[in-house]
């Protein structure tokens, strides 16, 4: 699939510059393009759900999906132990945690998790994430663990948004203190997540993809649905890709944009992207 000719749609003229032509409302996607797809990558947090819980809207909507033959993988930050109930009960194909860093998925009625790294080099590099966290709380006032910290097997995550409030100049020194530790980090619409290693988003698409779904790497047989600028892996890796209309919040900040906007904010918008996606392959 290719989206020659999507160039061609009009502006949004409601955005900031960086953004104008960049991003246009869902309704003006060709369906033809949706109708193409093989199934939905997407983020968890603001996306499916509101203040740590899944909206009706999007729950009901990975439902549709599957009951329609469309696999659904959810990619997050969110840790291995705050993700394996949801593995287990939302009708998705896998949950890949921890940025790309491990997979959960139900196998016969069973969880099984997968890592990207051995167990010696997860030991060594939780010794370094530990020491990386205590730099971080020494040196930027106010700063905290996510309340999810206990769940994490492979990161560490600084909260600014879900229970605590960092300002831009607070989440910008986490950001270098982490990366000067060898981190790579990376802002959530909740979260500042900083790990060992290069996987992210994107390689755990594709993890889950070839493991979970036995199928090969085609980033255009996929739309991916995010909400922040930890998407933009995944906005850059492939060729359509869709914003729930709370993005708007981190546009100044993004690098990388989303092919579309959906109408409605979180769990609402993921519905009205599925719902386009499934009217798309009935009128095919």
């Amino acid at each position: 699939m290719t989206l020659a000719g999507a160039a061609h749609l009009p502006p949004r003229a409601d955005l900031p510059a960086a953004a104008a032509g960049r991003l246009r409302p869902l309704a003006d996607l060709p369906p033809a393009h949706l109708a193409a797809l093989h199934g939905v990558l997407t983020d968890i947090d603001d996306t499916l759900t509101a203040d740590g819980a899944i909206a009706p809207a999007a729950l009901a909507a990975l439902q549709r999906l599957a009951d329609a033959g469309v696999p659904v993988v959810a990619i997050t930050g969110r840790p291995a132990g705050w993700s394996e109930p949801f593995a287990l009960a939302w009708p998705v194909a896998a949950i890949v945690a921890e940025n790309g860093a491990v997979m959960l998925r139900r196998q016969a009625h069973r969880l099984q998790v997968d890592f990207v790294a051995d167990a010696p080099t997860r030991a060594a590099n939780a010794r370094r994430l530990q020491a990386c966290a205590k730099a971080v709380l020494a040196a930027v006032p106010g700063a905290t663990l996510a309340q999810d910290s206990a769940g994490r097997l492979t990161d560490i995550a600084i909260d600014h948004s879900e229970y605590a409030h960092l300002g831009a100049a607070q989440i910008g020194a986490v950001v270098a203190v982490m990366r000067d530790h060898g981190l790579t980090a990376t802002v959530s619409s909740i979260h500042v997540n900083g790990w060992i290693g290069s996987h992210d988003k994107r390689s755990g698409a594709r993890w889950a993809v070839e493991q979970a779904l036995a199928r090969p790497w085609d980033p255009a047989d996929w739309v991916y649905v995010g909400d922040s600028t930890n998407d933009q892996a995944m906005f850059q890796a492939l060729p359509l890709t869709v914003g729930v209309a709370n993005i708007a919040r981190f546009l100044p900040q993004l690098q990388a944009f989303p092919t579309c906007v959906t109408p409605s904010e979180r769990g609402e918008g993921f519905a009205e992207l599925a719902d386009a996606l499934l009217a798309a392959r009935r009128a095919a």
